[in-house]
């Protein structure tokens, strides 16, 4: 059995973070984003082989992947000529698939058994299976609404609170069988949830929902990054963690202090927090809770850090303050500099001395 990992998209919600780093290869503390979604497929023994769909900066993603021997299941890149939305680019990398197909989005992360949606969808003869995910505020959402057998009645686009029925939205992880593919055009950008789906629905054929209640979550924008993070120091998400996974299983007030990092005396630490291989923490610095400081990042004396999330070689000044923000890669934040609320900065951006963002 086949998964399709739709990939193929330049993260715009993401930017400045994804200029340089496809959303697929951003950093969840110490491993890309792409590992978290490898270790849900292999949960599935009987998924031998993931086709990763992509466009956008390819060669960056299969350069960390490679064949995926490292990964422990078998990669195939397919690269799409052009954007071709989220069924054209099915069709395009699901051409020669004759058997069915699990299709996951680049930007999904969670706990669902895969195995249980593949056996509903093979109990049921469905042509094709959605996972479906409760939200707490319905209007705000694209609602897909299903019968008490878990037939697809129909997709409602954002309603009107009149028109509510249901709580649940498309948690982007498909069954397909590859013989529905025909009715997508080639070469063209199609919708898998604009036209493909409810091509089904008009066909009346059997298209059912799985319901999925525990942990799910859109990395795609930076609150969301941000709280991917908090989640599994809080232990929220309970996959597959990388190096930090036994030490946040501890307790929630854990500091994960890689063993290859330098904390000097006099400096503090607030868990949960995350210090990777190379960091060098000065005396009188703060890590505060929620905070992650990525591989061979610098922080100075009396700087502090609040829920905010450092990727890889940064220099944090002394008495600089950033809290609840992201800095990308290779970022200066000067001497006395506050970045705080929400700034996103962009790989290699510099704050000057004494400045305020």
């Amino acid at each position: 059995m086949k998964a399709i990992l739709l990939a193929g998209g330049k993260g715009t919600r993401l930017r400045p973070l994804t200029i340089h780093t496809p959303k697929p290869i951003v950093p969840i503390f110490d491993r890309p984003f792409l590992h978290y979604q490898l270790d849900l497929l292999k949960q599935v023994p009987e998924i031998d082989e993931v086709i990763l769909s992509l466009n956008y900066q390819p060669r960056r993603i299969e350069e960390i992947f490679g064949d995926g021997a490292d990964s422990g299941i078998a990669i195939r890149y397919v690269v799409e000529p052009a954007p071709l939305g989220t069924a054209g680019a099915v069709r395009y990398a699901g051409e020669s698939l004759r058997e069915s197909v699990v299709v996951f989005n680049g930007d999904v992360l969670t706990q669902v058994d895969l195995g249980s949606v593949i056996a509903l969808h093979r109990e049921r003869k469905a042509r094709a299976t959605i996972v479906l995910t409760p939200v707490e505020n319905p209007s705000a959402y694209g609602l897909v609404e299903a019968d008490e057998r878990a037939n697809i009645r129909r997709f409602l686009e954002k309603p009107n609170a009149d028109e509510i029925t249901c709580d649940t939205i498309n948690a982007g992880i498909y069954v397909l069988e590859p013989d529905t593919f025909d009715r997508i055009p080639k070469d063209t950008p199609w919708s898998i949830e604009r036209s493909f789906f409810p091509s089904l629905i008009d066909r009346d054929e059997t298209f059912v929902a799985y319901v999925y209640r525990g942990y799910w979550i859109d990395i795609g924008t930076p609150e969301k990054y941000i709280q991917v993070h908090r989640d599994i120091m809080d232990a929220k998400y309970i996959g597959h963690r990388g190096r930090q996974a036994a030490r946040f299983a501890a307790g929630p007030a854990t500091a994960f202090v890689s063993p290859e990092a330098r904390v000097e005396d006099g400096a503090m630490l607030q868990g949960p927090c995350f210090i990777d291989d190379g960091v060098v923490v000065k005396a009188g610095a703060r890590i505060g809770p929620y905070s992650v400081l990525g591989r061979q990042c610098h922080v100075e004396e009396h700087a502090v850090l609040e829920h905010a999330i450092v990727w890889a070689n940064c220099r944090i000044s002394q008495e600089a303050i950033v809290r609840r923000s992201i800095i990308g890669r290779h970022c200066h934040i000067g001497r006395s500099a506050i970045v705080e609320d929400g700034v996103v900065l962009g790989d290699k951006s510099v704050v000057t001395d004494h400045s305020r963002l």
